[in-house]
């Protein structure tokens, strides 16, 4: 403290003191100018903490709230004595504020102790304050209460702020910080410090109960398993809730998933949850997709070549269905019907539904059908290009696939070969190559579990020219051809029946001698080659 007095001349001295409460003095350190000494008066308070310098500065050390006096310098001459206080003030910085007594969790509509703001040793007495997310708390009955309390250490003199805060939280004090500030004095002006934020666990009653379908589709189908969850949007979130089923009166008592396996249509319906209490209640709507195939007939089916077989597929299902038939693989354009069954109709039938909507949703069942027949031959022949052989032609149809065998009676038949074409819609030809050197009589068996069949065929020698036959010949063309015939003789009789009768009658007897000449039965041969059997037999005989 520099003496505020300016030294005059003729000083003798200068002293130090400072005032009691009472005004009275205490004189605590003197300097002569003359003799250059100091002295320090015996005070306790002071005791090793002074200096006093040659103009007059008083230096205390080691400073104490009881420092705070007024000191007056005082300058002596032989003439006057001169005197100027300097007032002293301490200040002490408190300690960081630092919330105590912290409650463990807060509860909504109740008025709680949140903690204690303490802050210690400081001097002159600061202030404390209460904010929460930055704002202060301003006191509300009942619902903001703040107790501030004012220690002071009679010791020290420092003093300790503790203010208490009492508060009733709500929802939206979730994750909200709180903390404390001090406003304390310093020599340069007014400061402030600040506690480290608190968030507290914030316990408030549910107030809606929420149902959830897991996992969250809208395409359940039968099979799946399915979990119901049931929230409350209380804290802490309730454990235990009742669900109620379709077709059940009373809830069930289970935590917040109830699970169900392998659900079946049945399980449609409308499912709800509430509080263990019934006060609170949600509900939702659950569809269980189905889909059911039924195939008529399915499975192995044996069926006759001819018969009718009436074939359905049908569907129930939750939604419209997509239906579409499959045939050895090959997806068919109209749905199959038999009102005939002919070979080509055999094969594995697969009847496919699905429901687009829902994946995974898809069901199919198979039909085998087996088409059979007893074996039916007939029977062609044709000379070949190079006149030097005959091809014989056994046309088969039939299933099980019928072995074919070949007999030829008659001498000097040379056989060439014999082979036979692809089995295909329960056809196939086998077809012989021949030579013959006189008339042979050829005979196709074919054979399978229904029946044997047997037929035969005349066949002339290589050198006596006969009228092929087509291998596609039926007999509906032979039909149409001798219907033509009798309609051509009908015409010719009626014009010439009155002048020419004898020439008409001989004349037709000459056309249609031709006209079976023409026409040979496919099982029989033609006429020309029974003559000719017929001659070899009389000769063999001879």
């Amino acid at each position: 403290m520099p003496c505020p007095l300016e030294v005059p001349d003729g000083l003798m001295f200068g002293k130090w003191k400072y005032e009691m409460p009472n005004g009275s003095p205490v004189f605590i350190a003197f300097r002569s100018s003359t003799k250059k000494n100091v002295q320090y008066d015996d005070v306790p308070d002071y005791k090793d903490r002074l200096s006093l310098s040659e103009n007059y500065t008083l230096s205390i050390r080691n400073a104490r709230i009881s420092d705070e006096k007024r000191f007056v310098c005082m300058l002596v001459t032989e003439d006057d004595v001169s005197e100027e206080p300097t007032i002293v003030k301490v200040f002490k910085q408190p300690s960081q504020p630092e919330i105590l007594h912290q409650a463990t969790l807060l509860e909504t509509e109740k008025l709680q102790m949140l903690g204690e703001c303490v802050s210690r040793d400081s001097y002159p007495e600061g202030n404390v304050t209460w904010y929460k997310n930055g704002r202060v708390l301003q006191p509300v009955d009942d619902v903001v209460v703040i107790n501030l309390q004012k220690i002071v250490d009679r010791t020290t003199g420092l003093f300790t702020m503790t203010s208490s805060l009492q508060y009733m939280p709500t929802k939206e004090d979730v994750n909200a910080k709180f903390s404390c500030i001090v406003t304390y004095y310093g020599p340069s002006g007014q400061k402030t410090m600040q506690s480290e934020p608190l968030v507290f666990d914030v316990h408030y009653p549910t107030e809606k109960v929420t149902i959830q379908v897991l996992p969250q589709s809208s395409n359940i189908k039968e099979g799946d398993n399915i979990t119901l969850k049931c929230s409350g949007n209380g804290n802490p979130p309730p454990q235990e809730f009742l669900f109620y089923i379709p077709g059940e009166t009373e809830g069930i008592r289970s935590s917040d998933t109830y699970i169900m396996t392998d659900v079946r249509r049945n399980a449609t319906g409308e499912y709800k949850c509430s509080l263990i209490d019934k006060s609170m209640m949600d509900s939702t709507t659950i569809t269980v997709h189905y889909l059911d195939l039924q195939l008529t007939p399915s499975g192995e089916v044996t069926k006759q070549i001819g018969e009718a077989l009436p074939v359905s597929c049908t569907i129930s299902s939750s939604r419209n269905a997509t239906v579409f038939w499959i045939k050895d693989n090959t997806r068919m354009q109209t749905s199959p019907s038999f009102s005939s069954l002919q070979y080509q109709d055999a094969g594995n039938y697969v009847c496919e539904t699905t429901l687009q909507e829902v994946e995974g949703l898809r069901k199919r069942q198979t039909l085998k059908l087996i088409v059979e027949g007893k074996p039916q031959i007939k029977m062609t022949k044709k000379t070949n290009t190079n006149k030097m052989s005959k091809t014989i032609i056994c046309h088969v149809e039939g299933f099980p696939k019928p072995a074919v065998q070949w007999t030829v009676t008659g001498s000097g038949s040379i056989v060439n070969k014999t082979e036979e074409t692809k089995y295909v819609n329960g056809k196939f030809s086998s077809k012989i190559v021949i030579a013959p050197e006189e008339n042979v009589t050829l005979t196709c068996i074919a054979e399978n579990e229904l029946e044997r069949t047997v037929t035969s065929m005349n066949v002339s020698a290589i050198s006596i020219p006969e009228y092929d036959e087509p291998e596609d010949r039926s007999d509906d063309n032979s039909e149409k051809v001798n219907d033509q015939a009798k309609l051509i003789v009908g015409i010719v009789v009626g014009l010439l029946l009155v002048a020419l009768i004898a020439g008409v009658v001989y004349w037709l007897y000459v056309k249609k001698s031709k006209s079976a000449s023409k026409h040979v039965d496919k099982d029989l041969g033609n006429i020309e080659e029974n003559k000719k059997l017929e001659e070899n037999n009389h000769k063999s005989e001879t």
